[in-house]
């Protein structure tokens, strides 16, 4: 069986190493020595001055938006993972959607500004699959209206952005530690901002607001991480580099063997060093795509599509049309990427793809090759009826 994702695992001894330093200091959450460790070796990874290791992606976003105070209306992307519009939902606010890129499959910079009305508050844009949005674009039309913007960056770790990292932009970017992403933490994910008072409150926001022992300035939630995923985390930042090198070749290998098949591929934005998260391909049809999903799944390859459906469709939002994300989300497959996967496993899904291919090919051909011609009737030489002064 080949699933569409597999957890990055160290070795066991790396791993316990760091559980043993847990039990001999019996110090288990409440910002412990391996989380300060873990957000210290971020951010000298990452090389970025400030961030915040928090409990997951969807928590990071919610403490983005708080702590801008956001209000109203946010405008954002109708492809993304559901947590993009949910916590829009959950903070109060109201989401605008505008649709999207075909071809980056990311938010379209020349639809914003469209949008914007006077309840607007800020921009938070997905850099979808850790493909960078159009970075200078959306900060000028925020820069013109006075909007906050937010990146969902949950894709993003290790895309770089004309040589700096992606979460660097931005008021505020959020990332997510989850177990299916390239680097994780089992569970996690962080804040990022170039402002430190802004880091401040969102560090005061993680903690229900605690500023003494029995003082609080902030409102806040529990959003802390504790010891044992912080352990997680530096044991696959040691691999890291390793990781985002299979990636990439793996991604290649799919590229070269893949180039016959008629899907599109996503077009990674210029200036930039792409992470390689995901590999989607998107079909001409959805029938195509279902057709191609089942034809794996029987030889127990598992794929997935994502992001289905279009955020725009969501039961709890406005409901509005959005063609080309709809259209991208109900074409579209990610097709399996992880570190373990094989060359020979990802042959096998390659050559499934074509041979898939080559039999519909065939068969419209047959189709078209056994069609008889319309039968001849005499009806079609008639002259066409002429109504004359509203008769026949």
């Amino acid at each position: 069986m080949i699933p569409v994702t597999k957890p990055f695992l160290p070795s066991e001894k790396e791993f316990t190493n760091y559980i043993k330093s847990i039990w001999e200091r019996q110090w288990l959450t409440n910002n412990g020595p391996l989380v300060n460790t873990l957000e210290l070796g971020l951010k000298e990874y990452l090389k970025v001055d400030h961030l915040l290791f928090v409990s997951n992606g969807t928590v990071a976003l919610q403490l983005a938006i708080k702590a801008l105070n956001l209000s109203g209306e946010v405008i954002t992307t109708p492809f993304s993972f559901v947590a993009t519009t949910s916590v829009i939902v959950w903070q109060g606010c109201k989401p605008v959607f505008v649709d999207i890129d075909p071809d980056t499959f990311n938010i379209d910079p020349y639809k914003i500004e469209a949008a914007i009305t006077s309840k607007t508050s800020a921009i938070l844009a997905t850099h979808v699959f850790g493909n960078p949005c159009a970075i200078e674009l959306i900060q000028q039309i925020a820069d013109k209206h006075n909007l906050k913007v937010i990146y969902d960056a949950a894709h993003c770790f290790g895309t770089r952005y004309k040589n700096k990292s992606i979460f660097a932009y931005g008021d505020i970017t959020t990332t997510s530690f989850h177990s299916t992403k390239l680097f994780h933490t089992i569970e996690g994910g962080a804040v990022f901002t170039k402002d430190s008072a802004l880091l401040k409150k969102m560090a005061l926001m993680r903690n229900f607001g605690y500023s003494g022992i029995d003082t609080f300035s902030e409102q806040g939630i529990n959003a802390k991480n504790c010891e044992f995923h912080a352990a997680m985390g530096l044991c696959n930042l040691k691999h890291i580099d390793d990781i985002l090198k299979m990636r990439k070749y793996l991604s290649e290998q799919y590229l070269d063997r893949l180039v016959n098949l008629r899907v599109q591929f996503q077009k990674i934005q210029a200036n930039d060093d792409y992470n390689y998260a995901y590999f989607p391909i998107l079909f001409e049809s959805e029938s195509l795509m279902q057709q191609a999903k089942a034809n794996l799944e029987m030889a127990q390859i598992y794929c997935r599509r994502y992001f289905y459906p279009s955020l725009s469709e969501l039961p709890y939002v406005e409901n509005v049309e959005m063609p080309v994300s709809k259209s991208v989300a109900s074409r579209i497959l990610c097709l399996p990427l992880y570190h373990t996967l094989t060359v020979s496993d990802l042959d096998m899904i390659c050559r499934l793809l074509l041979r898939g291919q080559n039999f519909n090919e065939n068969q419209v051909q047959k189709v078209h090759q056994t069609e008889k011609p319309a039968p001849h009737h005499p009806i079609s030489n008639r002259k066409p009826t002429v109504k004359v002064n509203g008769s026949l």
